[in-house]
This record gives structure tokens, C-alpha cells and sequence, in this order.
């Protein structure tokens, strides 16, 4: 039997959107671009893999308020080159505005997430609940072929807080018309997503592909896509 839910409140990035997959391909335009060999990065998979590393971390930070989202962007790649010890001279700067064109214009979606939209649509009314850029979110949506699924797309921006605030969570309630009793927030981020969820009220899905331990238990836990059929 379904559970009770009218509303689905999705993350995007890690969720839905393949971030890895897609920041990798446009990693590897760059490396080309802007001729990285020649600045003795040694290989596409190495520049790939401090970026994703120190990536993370920024947004980590961002997510516990210790940095902005303008930091980011002016820190990441300087502080990937920095990790090589390579002196990029101001190369960094043109890089993250290509990056910021190429990224969102990627489509790749995590393994059957698309499946698993199909299945929910018209089944539950769908949301998007996301700390990222609102520019960059609403073209990441598109370029893979998944705005039509969500009604609404609420953004830090829009609301002046952020996941796991509680007050986001609360506009994303009132802006799509539900009560957090027939709501179910989904995400990959424990903290962001499941921890602030559960605070907000809302029963919560933890999409836990590595399998990590967590303190307070979800509501749900998946490790893949398809599970979800089973509950919804």
C-alpha cells in the first residue's frame, strides 16, 4: 500500500542530478580549454579529483555557514591549484566563469532516477528543496529534461535561508499549499536534507547510495533508485 504522502520535496544535486558525473565532463573541457598540461597538471583525473575533493568541502561549509556562495566561486579553483602546488597566475578566474557556463548544461541523471520520475509523476505533486544557485539550479533542471516534473523550485535565494534551516523548508510548505504530515523530503545529504527535514516536521527519505551510518534514523533509507517503488 502507498504512504500517505501528497507532496514530494526533492534535493537536485547528488539526488537527482548527477553532480560527479557531469562536473568530471566539464572538468575534462577544461583541461583542454585552457591547456592545464602545459601548467603541469598531469592528467584530467588528477585536476578531477582535487576539484571534486575540495569542491565538496566548500559546499560542506557552506551548508554549516562558515563560508558564502560567493567564496566558492572565487576560492575553489585557486585552491585546487594551490593542492598541486602550481602557480595558475589569474587562469582561475576565466576557468570558473566556463565552468559555470559548461556545468549546468550537463544532462547526466543518477542511475534510474529518471525511472523512478516517471513512475511518481501524476502519482504526487513534486518539488525541488535545494541550496544551490538558482541561475545555475533552473538550467540544470532543463538541460536534463526534468523541469516539467516539479511545480515548484525553491532555492536559498528566494527565502534568504538554507538547508537545514528550517525556515526553507517551511517556505516550501506554504509556496506548494501542503502540511508537513503529507510531505516526504528526499535527499542524499543527512544533514541538509534528512536532519533538517525532521526538524521542519516532515517525514524524511535518506538516498544513501554508500550505506554510511547515521545517528538518528530517517524515515526511509535507500541505497538505489528502484527501492523507492516499494514504499511510494
Amino acid at each position: 500500500m502507498p504512504a500517505p504522502y501528497k507532496h514530494l520535496f526533492f534535493d537536485l544535486d547528488h539526488t537527482l542530478w548527477d553532480f560527479d558525473r557531469n562536473s568530471a565532463e566539464s572538468i575534462a573541457e577544461l583541461y583542454d580549454t585552457f591547456g592545464l598540461a602545459k601548467l603541469g597538471v598531469s592528467s584530467v583525473d588528477t585536476f578531477s579529483g582535487h576539484f571534486i575533493r575540495i569542491n565538496k568541502q566548500l559546499w560542506a561549509d557552506y551548508d554549516k555557514n562558515i563560508i558564502t556562495h560567493g567564496y566558492i566561486r572565487e576560492n575553489r579553483f585557486p585552491m585546487v591549484f594551490q593542492a598541486m602546488d602550481i602557480d595558475c597566475g589569474d587562469v582561475h578566474v576565466a576557468m570558473n566563469d566556463e565552468y559555470l557556463r559548461l556545468l549546468p548544461r550537463k544532462k547526466h541523471l543518477l542511475d534510474s532516477a529518471q525511472e523512478v520520475l516517471d513512475y511518481l509523476h501524476n502519482r504526487y505533486q513534486m518539488h525541488i528543496i535545494t541550496n544551490g544557485f538558482a541561475d545555475i539550479q533552473a538550467i540544470k533542471l532543463d538541460s536534463a529534461g526534468i523541469t516539467h516534473y516539479f511545480e515548484h523550485v525553491v532555492t536559498n535565494g528566494i527565502v534568504n535561508a538554507k538547508k537545514p534551516d528550517r525556515a526553507i523548508f517551511q517556505y516550501a510548505l506554504d509556496i506548494s499549499g501542503a502540511d508537513a504530515s503529507e510531505s516526504l523530503m528526499i535527499g542524499d545529504n543527512y544533514e541538509a536534507d534528512i536532519m533538517g527535514g525532521k526538524r521542519a516536521g516532515l517525514d524524511t527519505l535518506f538516498y544513501n547510495q554508500a550505506g554510511t551510518p547515521v545517528d538518528e534514523p530517517p524515515t526511509y533509507t535507500i541505497q538505489h533508485w528502484r527501492e523507492l517503488m516499494a514504499i511510494l
